[in-house]
């Protein structure tokens, strides 16, 4: 699984122009899925995420994690993460987990997450076009791929 974590002072997705999920401060998440994917890939990124410190603390230190400032998690699925680019200029995306399988794991992963931090985690719709804004916070952009844990 690789996720981008986008530390957000607002953020919302809409779908056919109504607002899906919406939050304040806090993370939105893109997440990718890969054909090997598993429950092991999700629970070691959620632990991630939901230690990661990176919120300010009273002096102004990135020190404080997501459930210490109250944020709120706003998740997306996004293929798109696995596009390999490395020949021509149209992206293959053969390691993208096909919707069989990615559908699942993207809701178990929002399952995970809501149980870790203890508060309804926002999300879109699997497999939708959708149109999300947010306002970055920071900025504050982390990439972590659960299978580069080393």
């Amino acid at each position: 699984m690789r996720i981008v974590i986008q530390r957000v002072s607002q953020a919302q997705v809409r779908i056919n122009n109504i607002i899906k999920g919406k939050i304040t401060k806090g993370f939105v998440i893109f997440l990718g899925i890969e054909t090997t994917d598993e429950e092991a890939d999700i629970k070691w990124l959620c632990k991630k995420i939901i230690g990661l410190r990176v919120f300010s603390d009273e002096e102004g230190q990135m020190n404080k994690a997501i459930s210490q400032v109250g944020g709120e998690l706003l998740v997306i699925s996004q293929f798109t993460l696995h596009a390999l680019t490395k020949k021509g200029n149209r992206p293959s995306f053969i390691k993208a987990a096909r919707p069989e399988l990615a559908e699942p794991l993207y809701k178990r992963f929002i399952d995970v997450l809501q149980e870790a931090l203890g508060k309804t985690v926002q999300s879109g719709a699997f497999g939708a076009y959708m149109e999300v804004e947010l306002t970055n916070d920071g900025p504050v952009t982390i990439i972590i791929d659960s299978k580069n844990r080393e």
